[in-house]
């Protein structure tokens, strides 16, 4: 969240993170090569027939006539902003053998490659090719490989790549036919927010989906998975199907399963549709102080902004009232509980914020763990407040080289924040609400990235939200990303979204709520959220930061979302009419624009 004017932090995160990868772009995996009476699979691999058989990533591939390296046509593909002109197919090959990936290309810092594989991804690139220059690597599939991922992508900034006569040589896959449902699906024990699943094999099977209640929730290379972030007390229905390269097979039979009482995640005692902003309560910018007291009733939610550490990694965070200096108007300590009682006593949550753009937390040490878990209980004890909002931002959580499962991370900062949430948690009960706000490269890009990579060398910070998100999802309320100030993000298609309009909050809003395997890892997939925990987050004005979207916009991913109606393009994997709400980005913003995107809000939800 930003004090101050419209923010470029998140491309300086991707350049960071471009450069890293940059580092390591050369690296390609010793397979043997494909023998010499191999046939090519890669279809339409001189581009003669345009795009058939490519899929080019935000429309950057074209075929042209000039330059070629053989024949009349060649692949012309542009990056723009965040997107690197990623071009790819999929190409059905045989398990546990051998391949050789071949192209010509021609520009600055081309990429070819093979993802999928089974085995280790591999790529090869050229920093300058004036002239059509042959990239080739190699690689083995793995036993249970049916099919792979051919591309070739530029690098973000720079201009127009050319690519012509890609061959895969190999031997060809055999015919792949959708496999049959899984059958024995069997509950195990629940407990109050999970349910452990097992189902036996289907032939021909590469990965089953997960289905609760009818929708999908999560993927799994295996034969069992436990699906969490249920409500205590509650029956659910579970089917499972299964899938390979040729489609997904009809669904199992159902199987019933009902959580045990307590715990199971709360919903803070919000209103079925929930409104959230940030209150500018202990700094000026130009959006003007706007007292406690004045915040309409529209806002549900009020997280103070912002309690902010000593030091980054002390853990001993502060909090106070904006000083009369540069805050005219503000009113005194007493006046602002006093209104914090009354808003509580109107059913609205007040919480506190910790973090924001300039305030950096890491929790490196168990001695910061306790001195955060002491000093925010003073602050929420303080002033009477509801829970706590976590707005970790900048280089507050990275992940360390090795950590690379979100389901049970190593690194210090990222596990000494889910224990001093836990313990606040345990210490203020179930009414204690938690929410959290953290951006797109934390969160979502770990779809295609996580942490430094397999190899390191990338951006720590790549989905390093996860795993804390994962482990604090039975005692989430409500996760509500910043879809602003981001660079294009991949969503669920393989596709790039780039904020401003309503596609983009539909694409990275559905992520959340179908979950999506970390870093591409089928046997590691982040699960779904329940719709309650979710809301998306906007800028209230166009000053408040990069991304703003009308209100004609939001109304449509709105729609999309909880009506599947006004969906573009993007189709998403369900419909959600329990979709929590907005966040937005500030309540002083928003009422420096004439609370537009307040009304909006209440007109939407009939408030």
């Amino acid at each position: 969240m930003e004090r101050t004017g419209p923010p470029v932090r998140f491309s300086g995160l991707l350049a960071a993170f471009s450069a890293a990868l940059l580092a390591v772009g050369g690296l390609v995996a010793s397979a043997p090569a494909a023998g010499a009476a191999d046939a090519d699979l890669a279809r339409n691999g001189g581009f003669e027939a345009g795009l058939d058989g490519w899929s080019c990533t935000g429309g950057s591939g074209a075929a042209v006539t000039t330059p070629v390296h053989s024949g009349t046509s060649a692949l012309k593909a542009t990056p723009a902003g965040s997107d690197n002109a990623r071009c790819s197919q999929t190409v059905t090959v045989k398990p546990d053998s051998a391949y050789t990936l071949s192209a010509w290309v021609q520009g600055s810092y081309v990429y070819l490659g093979a993802s999928g594989t089974g085995t280790t991804d591999v790529s090869a690139w050229t920093q300058s090719a004036g002239a059509y220059k042959q990239l080739t690597t190699t690689f083995r599939t793995g036993p249970a490989t049916t099919s792979v991922t051919v591309y070739t992508h530029g690098w973000y900034g720079t201009p127009a790549y050319y690519a012509d006569d890609l061959t895969l040589t190999g031997p060809g896959g055999d015919p792949v036919v959708v496999p049959a449902a899984p059958t024995g699906l069997r509950a195990g024990t629940a407990t109050s927010s999970s349910v452990p699943l097992s189902w036996t094999a289907s032939s021909g099977a590469t990965g089953y989906h997960v289905y609760r209640n009818g929708t999908k929730v999560l993927d799994t290379t295996g034969t069992s998975a436990t699906v969490t972030g249920l409500a205590a007390s509650t029956a659910y229905s579970f089917q499972v199907t299964a899938a390979n390269a040729a489609g997904e097979s009809a669904r199992s039979a159902a199987v019933g399963a009902t959580t045990t009482a307590g715990g199971g995640g709360t919903d803070g005692g919000l209103p079925a549709h929930a409104l959230v902003g940030y209150l500018h309560s202990s700094f000026a910018n130009g959006s003007g102080y706007t007292r406690m007291a004045d915040v309409p009733d529209s806002w549900d939610v009020i997280n103070l902004a912002f309690g902010e550490p000593t030091s980054v990694t002390s853990g001993d965070i502060r909090f106070s009232l904006c000083p009369a200096a540069e805050c005219p108007g503000v009113e005194t300590e007493a006046e602002f509980k006093a209104a914090v009682k009354a808003k509580q006593a109107a059913g609205k949550k007040v919480l506190i914020s910790i973090g924001g753009q300039n305030g950096q937390v890491q929790l490196a040490s168990t001695a910061a763990r306790d001195t955060f878990v002491s000093s925010v209980s003073k602050i929420i004890d303080t002033y009477g407040l509801d829970g706590l909002d976590i707005d970790f931002e900048g280089h507050s959580l990275s992940l360390n080289t090795g950590d690379t499962d979100f389901r049970s991370p190593t690194t210090p900062v990222i596990v000494n924040l889910i224990s001093a949430v836990k313990t606040l948690k345990a210490k203020y009960g179930d009414g204690f609400v938690l929410t959290m706000a953290p951006e797109t490269f934390f969160v979502q890009l770990g779809y295609q990235y996580y942490g430094s990579g397999p190899w390191g060398g990338q951006d720590p910070r790549a989905g390093a939200y996860l795993p804390v998100i994962h482990a604090l999802r039975d005692d989430l309320t409500l996760l509500h990303v910043q879809d602003y100030n981001s660079g294009s993000i991949m969503g669920l298609d393989n596709q790039y979204h780039s904020m401003g309009g309503a596609d983009f909050h539909i694409a990275m809003t559905d992520m959340l709520l179908t979950g999506f395997p970390v870093a591409g890892d089928q046997a590691k997939v982040f699960p779904a959220l329940r719709p309650e925990q979710v809301a998306f987050g906007l800028p209230a004005s166009t000053q408040a930061g990069n991304g703003h979207t009308s209100p004609a916009e939001v109304t449509k991913a709105l729609n999309c979302l909880t009506k599947k109606t006004d969906c573009g393009a993007y189709q998403t994997h369900g419909t959600w009419s329990g979709l929590r709400g907005l966040m937005t980005w500030s309540i002083n913003w928003d009422r420096f624009n004439n609370w537009e995107f307040s009304k909006n809000f209440d007109a939407y939800f009939g408030s």
